[in-house]
């Protein structure tokens, strides 16, 4: 990770960061990215989608991770969804892991990667999954991080412009 990148974890979400994290979701789905959002990408519904988000950490239902460059602005962000059935407690998923397109190539995946793993470890999580869009850098560097291909499956999502895309399913057992 570069020194100029910094990351942190979010306690409580606020407005200031609502409308970055905002312009960060819509920067990734006008970029193309497959994150659960079609085109057109509006404000409201980024920031509707990171009010929901701050509800949710607020209840301790998900960790949310920032990486911040020199100047404070946010150019990446993940979640560790904390939240599951209760058979499922040690087990937590990874979900929204976002780099702005104009950090990517930086490091700033890896060390969002790096710190989502010790989060959910340190919130009692062995196991992490998550699903990327097949074929795309993020499915690199999740194997380059020691994850665990499970499989693919065909046509799960859709592009932002509503063409199907296929997904990949990785694991990764935690320990201290």
């Amino acid at each position: 990770m570069p020194s100029s990148i910094r990351i942190r974890c979010l306690q409580a979400i606020d407005d200031r960061q609502i409308q970055q994290l905002s312009d960060l979701l819509i920067d990734c789905v006008e970029g193309g990215a497959s994150v659960s959002f079609m085109l057109p990408m509006s404000r409201a519904k980024a920031e509707t989608f990171w009010r929901g988000t701050a509800a949710s950490a607020a209840r301790g239902e998900r960790i949310v991770l920032i990486a911040e460059d020199v100047a404070g602005a946010i150019v990446g962000t993940v979640q560790i969804i904390l939240k599951q059935p209760e058979n499922q407690l040690h087990r937590g998923d990874i979900a929204k892991m976002l780099v702005h397109r104009r950090a990517r190539r930086q490091g700033v995946g890896a060390a969002l990667l790096a710190a989502a793993e010790n989060n959910a470890l340190g919130a009692g999580k062995t196991l992490l999954v998550l699903d990327t869009v097949t074929g795309g850098d993020a499915e690199r560097l999740y194997a380059r991080q020691g994850w665990h291909r499970c499989g693919q499956i065909p046509n799960y999502a859709l592009w932002p412009d509503g063409r199907p895309c296929a997904t990949t399913i990785f694991f990764k057992t935690l320990r201290d």
